[in-house]
This record gives C-alpha cells, structure tokens and sequence, in this order.
C-alpha cells in the first residue's frame, strides 16, 4: 500500500526511537547515544545503542539496525505497512487507506484472512456428526465447552477437499490457499487439504491474528503432532502459543512448557500464564519474547530424558537474557496436565504448590550434575567440585555466587577458599573468552568480510569506504546533501547497493523532499536499513561537511577510472596505456 508522505512526515515527528525502544529494551544513557541489551540476541553486555538525535539504532554485536520502523518490523515481526501502523495507532493516529497495495502485502493479508476462515471451519466441524471422535478426545482430556470455545479448538476433516472447497466457495484461490499452508500442491497442479483427521489447535499471535495450526492425529499416522510451515505472517521460531491470553496474567512469570494440551490444561486450572513452544526446541527470539513480558520464567517439561534435554537447552537459551529461571520436575515423570489430574479438586492447589518450592536453574543443574558422582569417592568429588565451579562461575550475581560455594563447601566438607580459587580461574577465563567473542563480533559487523548486503565492497575497500562515508554525510547532514546530489552522479560508484541508496537519497534531495532514516525506510528491507544503519555508526556526523564530500567525491573519481581485473583481462593494450596516461595526469 502507497502511504503519502506526508503522513509519514506527520508520524516521523510523532515518533521518538528511544521511546519506542524502550517499550521493549531498558535504555541507559552513555554520552549522546543510549545502550541497552540488545532484543534480538543474547548478551550480558550492552552492545545495543540508539541515537534519539538521528533517529537510528545499531547493535554492533548482531549487526541489527535501522530506524523506529525497522525496529518494529524486526521485533513484532511485521511488514513495512503494519509496523506503520502500530506506530502510528501509538501515536494516535490512522494510517488513510489509500492507493493500492502492493502483491506481498495483499497477499499477506490474504493468509490472515484464509486462516481466520480456516478457524471458524475447523471449530464448526468439530460440533459435525464428523468431529464426534476428536470432540470425545478434549472432553475425555477433561476440557469444558469454556476452555474448547475461548482456544478455539476444531477439528480437519479426514475428506483431504473439504477445507480447500470451502475456502474457494469464500473466494480464495488455491495459490493463497497453498501460500498459507493450509493446502499442498498435488502432483497435478491442483490443492489438497494440509490437515486431515487431527484435532486443531489455532496458533494466535498477540495482536489477535489467527497466524498457523497446529494438528493432533485421530489414527495412528505420523507425525502425531503437524504444525504449520513457516509462512509470510508465521514463523515458528519467533512465536509461543497461548502468548496472546498469557502476558495479560503473566504478573511478572510465565510457565514454559512442551504442548499444546499442557498449556490448555493449565490455563484451564487457572495458570493462565503458561506457554509453550510450536514443534521446535526454544529459539534466543522466543526467549526475547518471554523476557518482555516477564521477569521470572518457570520451565516445566517432562521428566524423560527428552525433556531433560530440552530443559538443559532452554537454560542456555534463557540465562543470557538476565530472566530468574526456576525448574518445575513434576513426580512420578507425569506432565502437567496427568499431575493436576491425578489430585482431582486438589491438582491446582497441588501444581501452585510445586510452582513455590520450584529451584532455581543453578540448584537444578548442580543436582543433576550430582546425581553423575559418588562423591564419597575422592576423585569423583574433586571432578564433581571442579565441574560444579563451571557452573557457578556462569553466574553473573557475586553475592549468588558466593551462596552456592558456601553450600557446597560445607556438604561436601572442602575449603571454601579452594572452591573459590577454582571458580574466580573460571571467572577469569570467561571473562577473556567473552572479550575476544565481543572484538570479533564488532571486527565482523564493521569489517567488509560481514557485509552480507554489498558482496562487492571485500574487492573495492577504498572506493567502498568512500561511497558509505558519502551517503552517511548526505543522511546526517541534510544542507550538504542537496549540492552532493547536484554534482555527483551514480555511475561514480563502483558497489551496486551503495549506488542504489545513493539513487534513493539523491531522487528523493531533488524532489525537495527528506532523507532521514525513516524517510527511506519503505525502500529497504530491515537487513539492507541495517546496513544502512552501520554506515551511519561508522561514519558520524562531519564537522566540515563540504570538504570532506570533496575528498570523498575524489576518491571515488579516483577509484571508478581504474580498471576492474575483468576489465583489464578483457581490453588490448592501447585502452590499458591511454587509461594509465590519463590517471598520470591527473596526479600532476
């Protein structure tokens, strides 16, 4: 959809960056930038900044950044159109619906819709002589008409037709049907239904949308569990299921755990503040999520060595974040829902009960890793004690830290200070290892070597640099971008995406109109505003903006006479003497 510019003029001025970050990422002001951690990886120091001057942000850990569009785009996963408009119901403001849409924003509102339908489809076939077998199973699972009604739950049909000819009567075609994965394309051409004879569970993201499925097998086929592909409004690793009633009641936690069901049952029982993850093991987004929401997360998986394993990962995954992690192992290797269950009216009681007396994440690891040992045996116990200093030295908390020696050292009757030697030998080595982790990582972003946008610029260094440093200064410096337009032309740059900016900047300067981060923002995607971003941070504001664009300009004169080794190999001998002739010249 074409927005004027004159709306995105009224909504830039509207917009703060630093408060809509914010929203999301604790700021902390460090000379004319702010830093935070940054939301779209795991970090323990602030590597994350936002220049509320500017308008941009910039990670230099992840190489994440852009505008306040950009940010919203990556961190509520949308497209250019719908991160307007968050922003702009933010500010109070409604995006007119004018011009026409373009084919991948219709289209992905065409998914939205198809999904909807496909909801209200599935929970009506489940009430159909048909679904009688599935509507047995929640009912035998012990879910109220309540619980099945506020989830939405239905059931596919075992016809493989039945959906794909019940959204074509509604007017979607079979290439949106396939599009939003709710049909496979046949061998023919033609679509049949994804989801045949399963229980549905509809999967919501927090802004109401019906965004994938979620199937449960009524016979013995596999999978038992079918989860929709990812899609143009789904991704599974950046959702959880039952987030959208979840953050409302989360109060500060949220219980993670396996399925579907498991979530539902607790909600059911009044944890409304469960969660799960959809078919996949939890992702560094979905724990970015989690951390918005809440301070404490509570990891229930089940007790078997599966679950097991999927706990040891979550931890990983979550303790970077800066979230209180507690570990749930509900008895006798039950999951959440057998457990509340097998106490009757008490099981709520019961489970809250369990929730309180939940250790946390260092009591659960050093258990486990415990349980490997006799310690009554000398060297078993230096190995448990020298592995378990591994573990403490990860923790971040000094006076934590310092807990967990004092306990271990009087269970196991060992010098506290010797535990303490081995654990700060462990500090040290983290600490180093994280440095050298951080330099790289900054070395990679700013380097060429990391520059996934412009391939070309590893084989043109100089006339690269040259090209960013012009294009920050057109951005940073409005009043000399107007005679940088007027006196520099595209064919001097030698990298195909800084050209391509550089058209951008340079039509938008000559149509009198402005060239911020956010003015530019609809013509990029999130990864190309990122690069942006980091030309921006390499290359701040000039404090002679006029002269350093002429020697820019030179240089990239300079740099798009030479001949390029294609050229050189393809041209004779008298090109290559009158280009040489020409470059001495001018050096005179």
């Amino acid at each position: 959809m074409s927005i004027p510019e004159q709306f995105i003029q009224e909504l830039k001025s509207r917009t703060d960056i630093a408060d809509v970050i914010s929203g999301y990422v604790q700021l902390k002001k460090s000379g004319r930038t702010m830093m935070g951690l940054c939301p779209f990886h795991n970090e323990k120091t602030p590597s994350f900044s936002v220049s509320r001057e500017n308008g941009f942000f910039y990670c230099f850990g992840c190489g994440a950044g852009g505008d306040a569009i950009t940010f919203i785009r990556r961190i509520e996963n949308l497209d250019y159109v719908e991160a307007i408009r968050l922003l702009a119901a933010r500010a109070g403001m409604t995006v007119p619906e004018q011009g026409s849409d373009d084919g991948t924003g219709r289209l992905r509102n065409r998914i939205y819709e198809a999904n909807r339908e496909a909801a209200r489809f599935y929970h009506k076939q489940l009430y159909a002589p048909g679904g009688r077998r599935a509507l047995e199973y929640l009912r035998g699972r012990g879910l109220t008409e309540k619980t099945i009604i506020h989830f939405g739950l239905g059931y596919s049909p075992a016809d493989r037709f039945e959906l794909v000819n019940y959204l074509s009567s509604k007017g979607f075609t079979q290439a949106e049907l396939i599009q939003a994965n709710l049909a496979n394309q046949s061998r023919r051409g033609g679509a049949f239904d994804r989801f045949s004879d399963r229980v549905m569970f509809p999967i919501i993201d927090l802004r109401g949308n019906v965004i994938a499925f979620g199937g449960r097998i009524m016979s013995d086929i596999k999978p038992k569990y079918l989860n929709t592909s990812d899609t143009l409004v789904f991704n599974k690793s950046r959702n959880l299921f039952a987030m959208q009633f979840a953050k409302n009641k989360a109060q500060g936690r949220l219980i993670l755990v396996e399925g579907y069901m498991d979530v539902i049952a607790l909600h059911q029982a009044g944890f409304e503040n469960a969660v799960a993850t959809l078919g996949t093991a939890l992702t560094q987004e979905q724990a970015m999520m989690i951390k918005r929401y809440c301070d404490e997360v509570i990891i229930c998986y089940d007790a078997d060595e599966a679950g097991q394993k999927a706990t040891a990962r979550a931890i990983q995954i979550l303790r970077p974040t800066g979230l209180r992690i507690k570990i749930v192992t509900v008895p006798s290797g039950k999951d959440p829902d057998e457990f509340i269950k097998s106490y009757g009216e008490q099981g709520s009681a019961r489970f809250r009960l369990l929730l309180d007396k939940s250790g946390n994440d260092i009591e659960y690891r050093i258990k486990k890793l415990r349980s490997q040992f006799n310690t009554d045996i000398t060297e078993q116990r230096v190995e448990f004690l020298t592995r378990a200093a591994t573990l403490i030295a990860a923790i971040e908390n000094p006076v934590e830290r310092d807990v967990y020696m004092s306990k271990l050292s009087t269970e196991l009757d060992v010098e506290k200070d010797a535990l303490r030697q081995l654990v700060s030998r462990n500090l040290h080595k983290n600490a180093g290892e994280f440095r050298r982790q951080q330099q790289r990582s900054a070395e990679k972003q700013m380097g060429a070597a990391g520059d996934q946008m412009n391939p070309e610029k590893r084989m043109n260094l100089r006339a690269a640099g040259a090209e960013e440093a012009l294009l920050s200064l057109m951005i940073l410096n409005p009043d000399c971008a107007k005679d940088v337009a007027g006196n520099v032309g595209p064919e001097l740059f030698v990298t195909s995406f800084n050209r391509r900016v550089f058209e951008i900047l340079r039509t938008r300067v000559n149509d009198n109109q402005e060239i911020t981060m956010s003015d530019i923002s609809g013509q990029f995607s999130p990864e190309e505003m990122s690069s942006i971003a980091r030309m921006l941070t390499s290359h701040p504001r000039e404090s002679d903006p006029a002269s350093a664009a002429r020697e820019y300009v030179q240089v990239l004169t300079e740099e798009s006479e030479k001949l390029t080794p294609e050229q050189i190999a393809n041209a004779d001998n008298d090109t290559i003497m009158e280009k040489l002739r020409k470059m001495k010249e001018k050096k005179r």
